[in-house]
């Protein structure tokens, strides 16, 4: 039996830690990791767990993260809970096996500390990893801030364990700012923890063999579309109900409230920035001080990325005149994914914003609070003139001469 951990009422531990401690008060049962900068203390420190008798499940080191993603999938369907984590080209090498679990309907837990895709080699942060994955069939939750990376992974496994979803989730952290940044951070007990998420249930064990199961099968035209349109289906219709009903569970036990899409000073709000990340924090207090200068600015935060909460954006941005997306991975030859998203959801709608698209923070860049409130003025002429007065896409920080676009 593992021991327990006596923890403060406020700890102060940075986004990984944070990480750490969530998968180890879940009781996994194998966590099969392979190290990456800058996800590897989140492993390294539930090995430190284990050995010092906290963890009473196996650590599995392998040799690649394909491997570490395939050694959860065999856990998985086994019938165990499971858990890893990566970043980067980690979770580049991890795409073949992400389409694996998601499709095998297997509810995995992945800790993604966010960081810029090679080449050229950069171990910093942005959202490069975050974007590569969102076609893999995971579900993709966000956090903002080291409570958050606590917070919403021990939730990761009572939304992906719901016997309606099954499915696999990820939990994003911005690479240093947040995985390596210490903060206060409140954390539940041992046995509140667990108690929250609840125990393991095991549905179709690979190691029942009384019921002998079959994972992974062939289907080809006769049936892999059926398969991948229930699996779309489900995603697109229990995930947003399964999870928002596990934040509000959430909220009543620790009284901290988590929605599907964050808003801030959104109520009377003419000009909006939609942004993910450590960078939702910084804009939020930039909208305070624009506030103060006569410009009605807000803040629409994606909690979560996958599925789209298409409904939730729509409603959000219902009134805005202007919106910036913020988008922190190259587009590589097309607009960023959250300006597409975005307007997707607002054509859908009676509200024709302006909208623009700004890349940033490629590769760690800093994104200041001077490019934000430039960002606040710009969205401000162009709510006022009733059409764009700067391109449509620009990069925001770049040394050189502006690039801009459209």
């Amino acid at each position: 039996m593992a021991e327990k951990m006596q923890l403060n009422e406020v700890e102060v531990w940075d986004g990984n830690m944070s990480a750490s401690q969530a998968l180890r008060q879940a009781q996994i049962d194998v966590v099969a990791a392979y190290p990456i900068t800058p996800s590897t203390p989140v492993v390294e420190n539930y090995g430190n767990f284990l050995a010092n008798g906290y963890i009473d499940g196996e650590f599995i080191m392998v040799e690649s993260e394909h491997a570490a993603m395939s050694g959860c999938v065999g856990a998985a369907a086994a019938g165990g809970r499971v858990a890893t984590a990566t970043s980067s080209q980690g979770f580049a090498l991890m795409v073949e096996v992400l389409y694996q679990a998601s499709g095998m309907r297997l509810p995995i837990v992945l800790a993604v500390v966010n960081r810029a895709l090679a080449a050229p080699l950069n171990v910093n942060g942005d959202h490069s990893d975050m974007y590569l994955g969102r076609d893999s069939g995971w579900v993709q939750l966000d956090a903002f801030n080291s409570q958050q990376a606590y917070d919403l992974t021990l939730m990761a496994f009572r939304i992906g364990e719901d016997y309606n979803v099954r499915l696999p989730v990820m939990v994003h952290q911005d690479g240093f700012i947040t995985s390596h940044t210490a903060q206060n951070v409140n954390p539940l007990s041992d046995d509140e923890a667990y108690e929250f998420i609840g125990d393991y249930k095991k549905v179709n064990p690979m190691l029942d063999l009384a019921k002998p199961v079959t994972y992974g099968v062939q289907t080809e035209e006769d049936w892999h579309f059926e398969h991948k349109a229930r699996q779309h289906h489900d995603l697109m219709t229990k995930i947003f109900g399964v999870t928002q009903d596990v934040f509000d569970a959430f909220e009543e036990k620790t009284g901290r409230k988590y929605n599907l899409v964050e808003e801030y000073f959104m109520d009377d709000a003419e000009v909006a920035i939609v942004a993910l990340g450590s960078t939702v924090e910084t804009a939020e207090m930039v909208a305070r001080k624009m506030r103060e200068e006569g410009i009605k600015a807000g803040i629409v935060a994606p909690r979560m990325i996958r599925p789209w909460p298409h409904e939730q954006i729509k409603k959000a941005l219902s009134k805005v005149k202007a919106i910036a997306c913020l988008d922190r991975s190259s587009p590589n030859g097309a607009l960023g994914m959250l300006y597409n998203e975005v307007t997707a959801s607002l054509y859908q709608g009676d509200n024709r914003p302006i909208i623009s698209n700004y890349i940033y923070g490629l590769g760690g860049r800093d994104f200041t609070i001077e490019h934000i409130t430039d960002i606040f003025k710009e969205l401000d002429a162009n709510a006022k003139e009733g059409k764009l007065t700067t391109p449509l896409q620009q990069f925001i920080g770049l040394r050189g001469p502006k690039l801009s676009f459209y």
